[in-house]
């Protein structure tokens, strides 16, 4: 069992009085994990919300019902939460009528899960998110040695759980997982009437990695509107697919003020969605690839650390860049990110001038832990 970061943390909030809200993509081990949690207790009942009867069990939630039907269970985990209506109000009867039990719900869609727990939970309930494995959980596991010798691999095949424990079989688990679950609640969701424009568009943002965005020019592209351009990015953030990067301006001269690029939380999916499993000596957009890589793992390391942080790029209209700045106790953290360990990167005098309490680094293949543990 690879261990997961958070596995403490949830383990130090439980009978707080709170609910515990566990949010993540389908098929990335939420269940996986609190089952390693409560696999010597037999006082927990497992609800799974995908099946009809036990949406029908929360439909005229009354506290009289819940106790009968909870008998002397102490835990109650409710897997894929966001499928019952007004989760949030059904959690806050449990809570408020049974603070004797723990109440866990886990949720693969945040534009649900949030919007229905918000306001009705509001000092109620922790919450976590649970990504595909972490460069830290991975080394921690194999050894760090090794865990840098497949950094190759998971520039092709990311790190999702039923990706990573079967070697030889990525491919063909790749196309499964994005076809059947990574997309689910996205296409359920009642707003969406295009759901080919919604693959097509994430093809578009997989072939931009590491490229400021354009929304214009994906509406053109894509024959929709800007507004439904932008929904779709916010369903797909939501959704724990990609995450944005808004650009970094303090009104500064020349500075971009409206840009924004995107990522993708495993670098897996975005090959799926390019149709190129080539290695990545033989990539061109191998850059872009370890860009997207070692992001999405500083993001990673700064959520499972309850970091608070700004994340941005920067560029100005004379073509000056940093490709990741991370502001955190108003310091500026500046990044440039190279898969070429022999690549030079100078940090911009402008950018110094502009932001003089700064730290500059450059990440590559044989420092990269120093920035991921």
């Amino acid at each position: 069992m690879i261990g997961r970061i958070i596995k403490q943390n949830i383990i130090t909030k439980l009978f707080k009085g709170k609910a515990i809200i566990l949010l993540g993509p389908r098929q990335v081990g939420k269940t996986t994990l609190l089952k390693e949690i409560f696999n010597e207790r037999n006082d927990a009942l497992w609800l799974n919300a995908d099946e009809p009867d036990i949406q029908a069990l929360f439909e005229n939630a009354t506290s009289t019902r819940f106790k009968n039907y909870f008998g002397n269970h102490k835990i109650i985990v409710i897997d894929e939460a966001q499928t019952i209506t007004d989760i949030g109000i059904k959690l806050k009867i449990i809570i408020d009528s049974l603070p004797e039990l723990q109440v866990i719900a886990t949720g693969s869609s945040a534009f649900e899960i949030k919007n229905k727990t918000n306001e009705p939970l509001t000092g109620r309930k922790w919450q976590f998110q649970l990504f595909p494995f972490s460069f830290s959980e991975l080394a921690n596991h194999h050894g760090l040695i090794e865990e840098k010798r497949m950094i190759p691999v998971r520039l092709l095949y990311g790190a999702y759980p039923e990706i990573t424990l079967h070697q030889g079989e990525e491919k063909e688990r790749l196309k499964l997982l994005s076809e059947s679950y990574l997309y689910k609640d996205i296409l359920m969701f009642e707003g969406l009437k295009m759901p080919e424009k919604l693959v097509h568009l994430l093809q578009l943002l997989a072939f931009r990695i590491g490229t400021e965005i354009n929304y214009n020019n994906l509406s053109k592209e894509l024959k929709i509107d800007n507004a439904t351009v932008e929904k779709y990015i916010k369903l797909l953030e939501d959704s724990f697919i990609i995450f944005r990067l808004k650009a970094l301006s303090r009104n500064h001269a020349k500075e971009l003020k409206k840009g924004r690029k995107i990522y993708f939380i495993d670098n897996g999916i975005v090959n799926v969605l390019l149709g190129n499993f080539n290695l990545p000596e033989n990539r061109a957009d191998v850059g872009a690839l370890w860009e997207n890589y070692v992001i999405s793992e500083i993001y990673k390391k700064y959520h499972y650390e309850n970091r608070w942080a700004n994340f941005y790029f920067w560029r100005t209209q004379d073509q000056q860049e940093i490709d990741l700045v991370i502001e955190e106790n108003q310091v500026f953290h500046a990044f440039e990110i190279k898969w070429n360990q022999n690549a030079k990167a100078r940090l911009s005098k402008t950018f110094s001038r502009n932001y003089e309490n700064h730290q500059f680094n450059v990440i590559n293949p044989s420092n990269v832990e120093e920035f991921l543990l």
